[in-house]
């Protein structure tokens, strides 16, 4: 059978900088930063005490969501729901209106409800196995965003989460294109939810010496591709974008931002935490969607590179583009937004492709900021520091993760 069009006209987000889309664009391009000095629990003895940390200032999830269902969920379904819910009502779709049976979720977690676990375990310890909240399993568990999704609008299609690491939001997304492909729904909400920014998992990133320590300069500590940058910045947030059917969307006269032509899914099988050196993982999964796609490497006018500001993934991933795009790579266009955003782990993905969207539709590059000094080793066109308008026919969204996990997005204008 032949694969079925499939089109994106939702996108809904939660960030350090903010979950209104467009302030949040407003504020990509104007190259703010996001990561300040962790307030939630105390820092002083941690090595990194930096993040992309959602505060109070600027995210108020009771605009979006009743008290009584915030208490019920922990704070990763929260991002996640609020991101689902915008994401909805940006792309127009009323669901009573539609077949709820052709309606589905692939929202997935890396890490899931961390902060329920570590707060009913203290609670266990200091006063007993009794007084365990009976809620702790619904919070923590990793599908809890992608249930609570479904249950808001009862979609009764297929529902589904992903736990890949660094790699959620992407292959989420590659599920529910397929979903859609071969005919299983016709509407899916696809992407992924974050909220590890707490004791146990500030530590745990800590101990793997893999977060930048620049806590004094907290603006500065996320730099990717650059040439002094020292790790990633830990972030949390939410990503989420609606998928539909391309006839089901012209039906409704739907506002289509971009068409999801590919998504193209490798494994290093190298190294459960490094990147294989060379990128040949995420070069064939940038290949791989190409190659679904039809799409030729020099049609490619922007990359949102993962760019975690790692010194062996930003090398790797450099090294992934030379080798898809060998002599047209100097001339593709590549940013990564995680100076800005930091690390969102397996929301990372789903946010990205928001920015990809909106890059694409809107003609205007977001930059990669604190750009300060090129690694020779890191050769590309990054975008530094200033955004860039320029008008793209096709762009690609990657995403790797521990475990060895790496997928590329490709979109085109329709």
């Amino acid at each position: 059978m032949s694969k079925r069009r499939v089109v994106i006209t939702g996108l809904g987000v939660v960030t350090p900088l903010g979950d209104d889309l467009e302030q949040f664009w407003a504020s990509l391009l104007a190259g703010n930063c996001g990561i300040r000095p962790i307030t939630r629990f105390d820092v002083s003895k941690y090595p990194c005490r930096i993040a992309g940390e959602i505060t109070s200032a600027i995210f108020n999830p009771e605009k979006t969501l009743p008290h009584r269902e915030i208490k019920r969920l922990d704070r990763f379904s929260v991002y996640g729901m609020v991101a689902g819910i915008h994401a909805v009502n940006d792309s127009g779709i009323d669901f009573s209106k539609c077949n709820r049976d052709r309606a589905g979720v692939v929202v997935g977690s890396g890490i899931g409800g961390i902060e329920e676990m570590e707060q009913q375990y203290d609670k266990m310890l200091a006063r007993g196995v009794d007084r365990v909240s009976p809620f702790t399993v619904p919070k923590l568990m990793v599908n809890a965003a992608a249930g609570n999704l479904s249950i808001q609008w009862g979609l009764s299609g297929p529902v589904s989460a992903t736990a890949t690491a660094c790699a959620t939001s992407g292959n989420a997304i590659g599920d529910a294109l397929r979903i859609i492909q071969y005919g299983d729904a016709d509407i899916m909400l696809a992407g992924g939810a974050e909220a590890a920014v707490t004791k146990l998992g500030l530590a745990a990133f800590c101990a793997l010496r893999a977060l930048s320590t620049r806590n004094d300069e907290p603006h500065l500590a996320s730099r990717p591709f650059e040439k002094n940058r020292n790790g990633f910045v830990m972030a949390e947030g939410a990503g989420v974008v609606v998928l539909e059917e391309y006839e089901h969307a012209k039906a409704r006269g739907a506002r289509i931002y971009a068409e999801l032509l590919a998504c193209g899914a490798t494994g290093d099988a190298c190294h459960i935490t490094a990147p294989d050196e060379n990128g040949t993982g995420a070069a064939k999964a940038m290949e791989k969607a190409l190659h679904e796609a039809g799409i030729s490497p020099d049609k490619i006018g922007y990359v949102n590179a993962h760019g975690t500001s790692t010194e062996l993934g930003d090398l790797a991933e450099s090294r992934a583009v030379h080798r898809v795009f060998g002599a047209f790579a100097k001339k593709v266009q590549v940013s990564s937004t995680k100076g800005a955003l930091g690390h969102s782990l397996g929301a990372s993905g789903g946010i990205e492709l928001a920015i990809t969207c909106l890059a694409l539709q809107r003609g205007e590059l977001p930059p990669t900021i604190n750009y300060l000094e090129p690694d020779p080793l890191c050769d590309l066109d990054y975008i530094p520091n200033i955004a860039r308008q320029a008008a793209v026919s096709y762009a690609m969204s990657n995403s790797f993760g521990f475990g060895g996990h790496n997928t590329s997005i490709l979109i085109g204008k329709i």
